[in-house]
């Protein structure tokens, strides 16, 4: 399986939406406190039925090569073996998932 391409499913929050989209890479990245991601993937078309939240995120991820989401904005990452739709669910999308608290990286807390 030296060729296999791995395949993320990645949950976030964004304003107040969750994003649910797949990619190529993941990882830490080398900006502290965010997840680097690249190489979007979108399903193909295999119908005449189009997908306005699919087709928005084209769009709004059009000329995008990579981008970093903040690490407390995850919801989840999965490795999958095949994409399936890619979304943009309103508020939390009835998710039972407690976000972790907000930390700034260097902060003691202290005033």
């Amino acid at each position: 399986m030296a060729g296999k391409q791995r395949l993320y499913r990645i949950s976030f929050m964004n304003q107040g939406q969750r994003y649910e989209l797949y990619a190529r890479e993941v990882s830490h990245g080398t900006m502290l406190g965010f997840v680097e991601v690249g190489k979007l993937v979108f399903g193909e078309k295999t119908s005449l039925l189009v997908d306005t939240s699919e087709e928005r995120l084209k769009q709004e991820f059009a000329d995008v090569d990579r981008f970093y989401v903040p690490v407390h904005a995850i919801v989840r990452i999965d490795e999958v073996k095949k994409a399936g739709p890619v979304r943009v669910i309103d508020g939390e999308g009835g998710s039972k998932v407690t976000p972790l608290p907000f930390y700034t990286f260097g902060s003691d807390g202290k005033k």
